[in-house]
């Protein structure tokens, strides 16, 4: 039987039984210890997923692609910060790829703009309806990191070539965390690894407001320290 830190699932988009409220703490608006359940996220898995969280991890290890979206709304400016692993220990999913995020994410289509009041499927073409700045390190099995601003519009990812990396630095090295930090500021949006810069876009029209989603597909990663500033 599963308990309330855990969930596993085949089908798409499934909430998260229990609830943990976010606190102040630190200096942080929000965070979530992955010690108390998975209350303050929503999944939306597109096939077999397990995510689990105990001991201070979270374990996200899904078959194909699983969204997991913070519960909170977020307003700029905002910081958020957390540190990642790309599993590498000889099981299925251990593909050492996609450690993505999406954040001030909106759906123009859903009540309110919310991205919790419309499911998705958990594929990732399903995303491209939504407004968000997104990020991927170590997409497409380890060979690309690019920064997007998404417009809403359905097959249309803009690019901006500054914003697509191939080098050894930018890619995701097996069983080591990593430090990402997500920024908007109110006049675009950042992207900080390991305390260096890695993508800055200035956003004539910025995404002001809107959720964080942690997201990934095809692999198994581990996220711990999540915490979110406001201010």
């Amino acid at each position: 039987m599963l308990n309330r830190r855990e969930f596993l699932g085949t089908t798409a988009a499934l909430p998260i039984a229990g609830c943990m409220r976010a606190r102040e703490l630190g200096g942080a608006a929000y965070s979530d210890d992955f010690r108390h359940g998975l209350g303050q996220w929503v999944v939306e898995a597109q096939d077999a997923a397990r995510v689990r969280a105990e001991g201070g991890v979270l374990d996200i290890d899904s078959l194909e692609g699983i969204t997991l979206w913070f519960r909170q709304e977020l307003t700029a400016p905002v910081t958020i910060d957390y540190e990642a692993l790309a599993v590498s220990e000889g099981r299925p999913n251990d593909a050492v790829s996609d450690v993505n995020a999406f954040w001030m994410a909106t759906d123009p289509a859903a009540p309110g703009g919310s991205v919790l009041a419309r499911r998705r499927s958990g594929a990732f073409a399903d995303y491209d309806l939504i407004r968000t700045y997104y990020v991927g390190i170590g997409g497409n099995r380890n060979t690309t990191t690019r920064m997007r601003r998404y417009i809403g519009v359905a097959g249309d990812r803009p690019l901006l070539p500054g914003h697509d990396r191939s080098d050894a630095g930018s890619l995701l090295v097996p069983n080591r965390w990593t430090r990402i930090r997500l920024i908007a500021d109110g006049r675009g949006a950042a992207v900080e690894r390991d305390g260096q810069p890695l993508f800055r876009l200035d956003d004539a029209d910025p995404y002001t407001k809107g959720h964080f989603g942690l997201r990934t597909t095809k692999s198994h990663l581990r996220v711990r320290n999540f915490r979110i500033a406001q201010g």
